[in-house]
């Protein structure tokens, strides 16, 4: 056994379904809360901007996020090893996709080019999808099953 087996951080295929959950559903409520913090202080048209997020984010989630998290739960579950590593719950496109998106959603809010309503408005609907993925994670995590 190499040093990097012997010292890998593995888990089950379950708790990797709720670690995949965890991670989502912090990302989404980061977005959720980040937008919140901003748009209610200036509340000039909370309603309609909430009520825009929840069906962009509701859209989002049936057109884009069912398709993925079931495929990272499909691949969780098909994984050929009983213990794989921690991390393993996303793959490496994954990864490089995640790091793209916070990275942009950085540079959006520090370069200050876009409408601050409209872009944590779009911040809270992208937190949508990613806390009903979640759900989806931990259902299959309690389930311990790929049927979603």
């Amino acid at each position: 056994m190499n040093f990097f087996e012997k010292y890998k951080p593995s888990v089950n295929k379950r708790a990797l379904l709720f670690a995949a959950g965890c991670v989502w559903c912090f990302a989404g409520c980061i977005l959720i809360a980040r937008g919140l913090l901003i748009l209610v202080p200036i509340h000039h048209y909370l309603f309609p901007e909430l009520l825009v997020a929840l069906i962009f984010g509701i859209c989002f989630y049936i057109f884009l996020f069912t398709k993925i998290s079931k495929k990272h739960i499909q691949r969780i579950s098909l994984l050929k090893i009983d213990y794989p590593c921690f991390f393993s719950f996303f793959n490496f496109k994954s990864y490089i996709l995640m790091a793209v998106m916070i990275t942009t959603g950085i540079i959006l809010r520090k370069i200050d080019i876009i409408n601050h309503e409209v872009l944590y408005t779009f911040y809270v609907a992208m937190g949508i999808p990613l806390s009903l993925s979640a759900v989806r994670f931990f259902i299959s995590g309690i389930k311990n099953t790929i049927n979603v």
